[in-house]
């Protein structure tokens, strides 16, 4: 017979952070800089714990630049070939402690990742699967912690705690979770499996650091104050995808449509993605992703300024003068509604009506890079 679990489980819209007292005068003397050591390369890292994804339309070489002014992480895709690899990290050696390589579960992928990090000194590898529950995946871990003893490997996807402690005691030193909040991911709608992203993450931080590993919100963000949420529940890293898209470092054609412009973004696991990298959907599975055009967003900085700013006040409600202090000074309260809408939920600060610039709709293209 099916099992059901009563227990009612949140996301991140299902909350909100309860303000508690605060000695902390300005936003400006938070600190969002953490620091880890990982359990089995034993290497330890200093920055701020926001990731990149690993998608091609943003775990690019030039976010990797952009990110690395904060000391945030970029899961570089697993599309840029060796010798894209080996040009690159000659002239960006300052950005290399603040990428990893990204691998499937192949022999192919597994000799490729080998091949680049005998020409690249990258510090971090990311396993990426949608399924982190197969046991040739919790293999592979085991055989990439063997090939790489010294590197901090990252493993994913996954959202229960008994899975992120088998991936742990497997090799994994931080475990991605999160199976369909994404924005282009559709796994939820084509398969009905998946976990609400805030009960995944409080339910597999408490396993992770039980055994003295870490572990990464993967999926979920629509706003700065979800990473808040994040970290409040327990998570080491936050890492977005949509968040980062359509920016000018960012990867996907830039289209424009009636004078404005655009940019793709596709999950990797969309038939976009799958025709782009392997010819096409094969005829035993089907497309778990999404692909779509955004309004260009300009220079990743400004986004990501946003986001910054956003965890630091969200540290001063709570009285939080280090991001690692945010899990401890965060109580969630169940809500039924977040904000109000009746303007809806779009700012328009940039419309060109609020702006004195008459460059403010100039159609030209963008800048890129």
């Amino acid at each position: 017979m099916p099992r059901i679990e009563n227990e009612i489980k949140l996301d991140f819209k299902d909350v909100l952070i309860r303000p508690k007292r605060s000695t902390i005068k300005s936003r400006s003397l938070v600190d969002l800089n953490r620091t880890f050591t990982f359990k089995h390369s034993k290497l330890s890292w200093t920055g701020i714990p926001i990731m990149a994804a690993n998608m091609d339309t943003v775990g690019t070489f030039e976010i990797a630049q952009a990110f690395a002014e904060n000391k945030m992480i970029t899961c570089i895709h697993k599309h840029y070939t060796v010798e894209e690899w080996t040009e690159w990290a000659k002239t960006h050696e300052s950005v290399l402690p603040y990428v990893a390589v990204s691998s499937g579960i192949s022999d192919e992928d597994h000799n490729k990742t080998a091949e680049i990090l005998a020409n690249v000194n990258v510090p971090f590898i990311c396993l990426d699967v949608a399924n982190g529950y197969s046991e040739h995946f919790v293999a592979h871990v085991r055989k990439t912690r063997e090939a790489h003893p010294t590197k901090t490997l990252i493993a994913g996807n996954v959202v229960t705690g008994e899975m992120v402690e088998e991936l742990i005691l497997s090799g994994a030193d931080i475990v991605k979770i999160g199976i369909g909040p994404g924005s282009v991911c559709t796994t939820r709608k084509q398969t009905g499996v998946g976990y609400p992203q805030l009960s995944a993450i409080l339910e597999c931080a408490d396993a992770a650091h039980g055994l003295g590993g870490h572990v990464i919100s993967d999926g979920g963000c629509v706003v700065p104050g979800d990473f808040s949420k994040a970290f409040g529940g327990g998570a080491d890293f936050v890492m977005a995808g949509g968040m980062f898209a359509s920016h000018a470092e960012s990867g996907g054609e830039l289209i424009e449509i009636d004078g404005k412009w655009f940019k793709q973004f596709y999950g990797m696991s969309s038939s976009v993605a799958m025709k782009k990298h392997s010819g096409g959907v094969a005829e035993y599975r089907s497309s778990e992703g999404k692909a779509v055009i955004l309004p260009y967003k300009g220079e990743i900085k400004d986004t990501v300024n946003d986001i910054l700013g956003g965890i630091r006040s969200t540290c001063t409600y709570v009285g939080a003068s280090q991001l690692r202090e945010l899990s401890k000074r965060t109580t969630f309260i169940r809500v039924t509604q977040q904000i109000n809408e009746i303007f809806g939920s779009k700012d328009e600060s940039k419309n060109p009506a609020f702006s004195s610039s008459s460059g403010a709709s100039d159609p030209k293209k963008p800048r890129l890079g």
